[in-house]
């Protein structure tokens, strides 16, 4: 048995996430270390949006707005609606809402 110098590191240790979840969230956090896919997220913080005019307000090619996509698809940040052969992006939940303002609201501290 492990006997730590301070009480608090007992309950302290046991927040630790396990080796696999460990690595799932410092996965999900890389996604935000992009400031293409940053500005995507705000765009979408209430309101869904087709990829052109994504494009347009960041002024990027389609094609580097879609592939910034894919990816935040593949990590479930964005979800896609289909209509006719437009897309339209919303964010996934309120979760990553969250995450969200309050990153913004850290920084801004």
């Amino acid at each position: 048995m492990k006997e730590y110098h301070c009480k608090q590191a007992l309950k302290a240790e046991k927040n630790i996430p396990d080796d696999i979840t460990a690595s799932e969230i410092a996965d999900f956090l890389k996604i935000f270390a992009d400031t293409t896919r940053i500005k995507i997220l705000y765009a979408l913080l209430d309101q869904e949006l087709c990829v052109n005019d994504i494009s347009m307000m960041l002024s990027m090619e389609q094609s580097a707005i879609s592939h910034q996509l894919r990816v935040l698809r593949q990590y479930k940040l964005v979800k896609v609606r289909r209509e006719g052969k437009s897309s339209y992006y919303t964010l996934n939940d309120s979760h990553i809402h969250e995450i969200l303002i309050r990153g913004y609201d850290h920084i801004m501290e």
